[in-house]
C-alpha cells in the first residue's frame, strides 16, 4: 500500500494537526505528521541498529536476506530483534508511551518502511497485542522509496538516529558495521559526508572505517566472512582499537605489520584471558620494545599457525566451534608467551628508568635561562640556592652508588 494514495484515500492513514521538522538534502522544512495504522508499516532490515542481529538470523538460517513475503511474519522475526538489542531502553520507552502516549514522532517511507522509529513502533504493537486495542503509529510520511533514494534516505536515517542532539545506544558493532557498509562496502557515502551527517570530525569517521576494516578481516580470518554478531558476541570492540594503535605504527611494507595482525586475530579466537582489552595492552607493550618484538613474533607465529590449521579444519565456524576450539590449550600458549615477553620488555624498561630519569632531569636544567636570574629578588634566589643544594645532594648519593667519589 502507497501510504500517501491508498492509504490517505481509503481512510486508513489519518493527517493530523501535528507536524515535525526534518532536514533533508541541506534543505529544512516543517513535515506533516499522520496516524498510521501498525499493519501498514515494516521495519527497516537495514537499520544500523540491528545489524548484526540480521548477520546471526542469515547466518543460523543460511540465508542472504529475511522473507518479506509474509509480512506479518517478517515484522515478528526484527521486533525480536529490536528487543534484544536493548531491552532496558525498549520497556523504558513501552512506560513512557503508555503513560503519555507517542512524544516522538516518527519517519516513515511511502511503501511503510520505517526510516526512524522502530524502537516506539515495537512498543505500539506489544501495547496493541497486550490491550487488544488497535494502536497507531504518529510519523511523517516521505514520498521516496529505498531503491532510488537510498543515499538520502542513509543520511536521514544517521541524522535522526545518531545526530548530535540524539543519544547513541547502538552497541559498538552494530554501529561498525554500519559505518562499513555504508562506507566501504556499497560505497553509499563518503566517510566525510558520514561525518557531517552525524556530527563527528572526519578523521573520527576515517579511524572508525580502519576498525571495521579490521573486523571484517578477522572474520575472514576465523573463516566467518559478514558474521558480525560473532564480533559482537565476543565484545571485541575495544580490543579492535587496541589493534589499530598498534597497527599504525608500522608502516604497510612492514612484513611484521601483517605477523602482528594474524597474530591477534588468533589471540581474539582464543582468548587467553577474559578482559582482552587489557590483555591487548600487554601485546602493545611488547610491540612498541623492538628488542625482543620479532622473537616474540616468532614464538606466537607457531602457535597461530596451530589456530589457522584447526580454523581450516572446521567446517562452519560459530559460537560453539568458537569455544570448541578454545578449549585445545592454545589460548594458553599465546598467554604464557606474552607474559614471558612482556617481562623482558618491563624488565629492560625498569633497567632503562635510571638513565631515561637522568636525562630528563639534565634537560629541565639545561632549559634554564641562567639570565632570569637577574631580575629575581634576594629570597627568590635563596629558595633557588636551597633547591640546588638538594639536587646536589641527590648527585652525590647517585655517584656514591655508582663508586664514584665526590671530589
Amino acid at each position: 500500500m502507497k501510504l500517501l494514495e491508498e492509504g490517505l484515500l481509503s481512510n486508513k492513514v489519518k493527517k493530523t494537526t501535528l507536524n515535525k521538522q526534518l532536514r533533508i538534502d541541506n534543505h529544512t522544512d516543517i513535515y506533516d505528521v499522520y496516524d498510521i495504522p501498525l499493519d501498514c508499516l515494516y521495519y527497516n532490515d537495514k537499520n544500523d541498529r540491528i545489524a548484526t542481529w540480521i548477520s546471526d538470523y542469515k547466518s543460523e538460517n543460511n540465508c542472504d536476506s529475511i522473507d518479506m513475503s509474509d509480512i506479518d511474519a517478517y515484522n515478528d522475526i526484527i521486533e525480536k530483534f529490536i528487543e534484544k538489542s536493548n531491552p532496558d531502553a525498549l520497556a523504558k520507552t513501552k512506560n513512557n508511551i503508555e503513560l503519555i502516549g507517542q512524544q516522538e514522532y516518527g519517519v516513515v517511507l511511502n511503501d511503510g518502511r520505517i526510516i526512524d522509529g522502530n524502537r516506539r513502533y515495537t512498543c505500539l504493537r506489544k501495547i496493541e497485542r497486550e490491550n487488544n486495542q488497535t494502536q497507531y503509529f504518529k510519523a511523517v510520511i516521505l514520498p521516496h522509496d529505498i531503491e532510488h533514494n537510498a543515499k538520502q534516505i542513509k543520511m536521514l536515517e544517521l541524522a535522526l538516529q545518531m545526530g548530535v542532539d540524539r543519544p547513541v545506544d547502538y552497541d559498538p558493532i552494530d554501529r561498525l558495521v554500519g559505518i562499513y557498509n555504508a562506507i566501504v562496502e556499497t560505497e553509499l557515502l563518503t566517510a566525510k559526508e558520514y561525518a557531517i551527517t552525524v556530527s563527528k570530525s572526519e578523521k573520527e569517521i576515517n579511524n572508525e572505517v580502519e576498525k571495521a576494516k579490521l573486523m571484517v578481516e578477522y572474520l575472514e580470518f576465523i573463516g566467518a566472512p559478514k558474521q558480525y554478531h560473532l564480533v559482537r558476541k565476543l565484545k571485541l570492540n575495544d580490543p579492535l582499537l587496541e589493534l589499530y594503535k598498534i597497527l599504525k605504527k608500522f608502516s604497510d611494507t612492514d612484513g611484521r605489520k601483517e605477523d602482528i595482525k594474524n597474530i591477534v586475530f588468533a589471540n581474539f579466537c582464543m582468548q587467553p584471558e577474559g578482559d582482552m582489552t587489557r590483555y591487548m595492552r600487554k601485546i602493545k607493550k611488547i610491540t612498541e620494545n623492538p628488542k625482543y618484538l620479532d622473537d616474540f613474533i616468532d614464538e606466537q607465529m607457531n602457535t597461530t599457525e596451530k589456530v589457522v590449521d584447526q580454523i581450516d579444519e572446521t567446517p562452519k565456524m560459530n559460537e560453539g566451534t568458537i569455544s570448541a576450539l578454545r578449549s585445545t590449550g592454545m589460548g594458553n600458549e599465546f598467554s604464557l608467551s606474552t607474559e614471558k615477553w612482556l617481562a623482558k620488555t618491563e624488565s629492560d624498561a625498569s633497567r632503562n628508568q635510571p638513565a631515561q630519569l637522568v636525562e630528563k632531569a639534565y634537560n629541565i636544567l639545561d632549559s634554564i635561562d641562567v639570565n632570569i636570574f637577574k631580575k629575581l629578588n634576594e629570597d627568590q634566589l635563596e629558595i633557588v640556592r636551597r633547591k640546588l643544594e638538594n639536587v646536589q645532594e641527590s648527585i652525590n648519593i647517585i655517584r656514591e652508588e655508582l663508586g664514584e667519589t665526590n671530589d
